[in-house]
């Protein structure tokens, strides 16, 4: 797979056909994007072992939230220096350090034995899974073609989805052979520690491919190593003039090998607009409470009812609905647009929450013993799901295709990094939070809660949000907000990037 081109001769030899060069621009997009299979395995792993975890280590409410939120924190802080390190290592050797860091939080996790270890572990996998969260979606709109960058990028989300959906049904399939997540299964060791092992695989495979894919063309532009970059962004994105794009490269770049803060300042609280409105939005992904489906997905179908066989299994179809509609949008995205996309998504989200909130209004006791009466069970899990389908299908992979490409040159490594970093803090607050506020305010208030933040994201992306369909990177400036003419996109005053003159 490995695309990498040595010397002046490597530019004008002929170039593949159109439909090689896609084809190439599509499997290394895929390799890329495996470090997104890890961010959904590590999202929702702990999901079928939180239960057994309490009782093993007997932790209380607040210590089972903080055991499945501390690896948040760690994703934070990894997203925050993924885009440094990138910058000074190269993409692909920080992918590596991302996939050799989740083995050892796999093998960790397994082999743990107290709650002080397990959150180191946690964390080292946060870590992990913050690089790779940085590093996926920018390297993916770094090497694929303009035309087709939307659906290219669109991979990171598909990628997490498959691996919610995978670990889910690998979680299910350790549970039963073994007739509980406590259980002992092989080895002496019980289920829920291999539910964590089974991560060695995926990371493993990720470390592999991204040994064997092309280092990204900025990055060696970044570096001066001209010929290469050239012979790249022939290779894989089919540019019919490598050499004019890295000249191109060359000038949006002058101030990135110096990217400091200074790029980012601005006169609205100290940043730069477009800035906020990464950091913005990466907080409404997490506010409409996405997290609290699949991280407490299982445990919250026991809860109303339904036995631990079938908890696996509803949550099995609920990650599988979201792989289903994050491949709806990837055949939209470049079509419809982005913005589009995110409104729609709002709506949707808006009234699936608001019907899941009616019926855990009507829920019977708290705690472990909740119950809902029918028809408000069925309606709860109708509702649940249908916020999915209209998060897979705008805000799960829009998110990410927006912060890698929205942003100039000048500021991309450091606005991404910011925004990534406040989607993790706030996916750390909404799942720390969500366990001790169902026994506090009840699920019917939180969803409720999750519901006005879907509405509000609407009339967020109204305002706020620039459509970026089809722009090439080095024509993202964010230095001008105007109201969009015709054509321009929908909803009056939506910042837009302009072209460079």
């Amino acid at each position: 797979m490995t695309e990498t081109a040595h010397g002046p001769g490597a530019v004008h030899a002929p170039g593949p056909a159109a439909s090689s060069r896609g084809s190439k621009a599509v499997g290394i997009s895929i390799a890329a994007a495996v470090g997104g299979f890890l961010f959904g395995f590590d999202s929702s792993v702990i999901n079928g072992a939180v239960d057994s975890l309490g009782s093993h280590f007997h932790l209380g409410s607040f210590l089972s939230g903080f055991v499945v939120s501390i690896a948040l924190l760690g994703c934070a802080v990894g997203a925050w220096y993924a885009g440094r390190l990138a910058d000074g290592w190269g993409r692909r050797k920080v992918m590596v350090l991302g996939a050799l860091m989740f083995v050892i939080s796999s093998v960790g996790s397994a082999l743990s034995f107290s709650v002080l270890d397990l959150m180191v572990w946690r964390v080292v996998g946060g870590l992990a899974i913050g690089v790779a969260s940085v590093i996926a979606p920018a390297y993916i709109s770094e090497v694929a073609p303009a035309k087709g960058r939307g659906a290219l990028g669109s991979l990171q989300q598909l990628a997490i989805t498959i691996g919610q959906l995978v670990v889910l049904s690998s979680n299910k399939g350790l549970a039963g052979a073994a007739g509980g997540a406590s259980q002992e299964l092989w080895f002496g060791m019980q289920a829920w520690r291999w539910m964590f092992l089974v991560g060695v695989i995926p990371a493993v495979v990720y470390g592999v491919l991204a040994m064997r894919i092309p280092e990204s063309p900025r990055y060696l532009v970044l570096k001066g190593q001209y010929d290469d970059a050239a012979g790249v962004l022939e290779r894989v994105s089919g540019e019919s003039d490598p050499r004019g794009r890295v000249e191109e490269i060359k000038k949006t770049l002058k101030k990135e090998s110096h990217s400091s803060f200074a790029d980012i300042r601005g006169t609205r609280f100290g940043l730069h607009p477009l800035v906020w409105v990464g950091i913005i939005m990466a907080a409404f992904q997490q506010l409409v409470g996405i997290n609290a489906i699949f991280y407490y997905s299982t445990t919250l179908w026991k809860s109303v009812g339904f036995s631990e066989s079938s908890s696996f299994t509803t949550s099995v179809i609920t990650a599988g609905i979201n792989v289903v509609m994050t491949v709806v949008a990837m055949l939209f995205v470049d079509r419809v647009g982005r913005r589009r996309l995110l409104t729609i998504g709002s709506v949707g989200m808006f009234l699936a929450l608001l019907l899941t909130a009616i019926a855990f209004s009507q829920q019977h006791g708290t705690g472990a013993n909740v119950t809902l009466p029918s028809p408000y069970g069925p309606l709860a899990l109708v509702g649940a799901n249908a916020f999915v389908v209209f998060f897979a299908l705008s805000w799960g992979p829009v998110l990410w295709i927006m912060l890698a490409e929205m942003f100039p040159n000048r500021m991309r490594a450091m606005a991404l990094a910011i925004g990534t970093a406040s989607n993790w803090i706030f996916n750390f607050i909404v799942t720390f939070a969500f366990e001790p506020m169902t026994k506090l305010v009840g699920l019917s208030w939180l969803y409720g809660a999750f519901a006005f933040f879907a509405l509000a994201s609407f009339f967020f992306v109204q305002r706020k949000v620039p459509e970026t369909k089809q722009q090439e990177l080095e024509s993202m400036t964010g230095d001008t907000y105007r109201r969009p003419g015709p054509g321009q996109g929908p909803g009056p005053g939506a910042p837009v990037a302009e072209p460079t003159s």
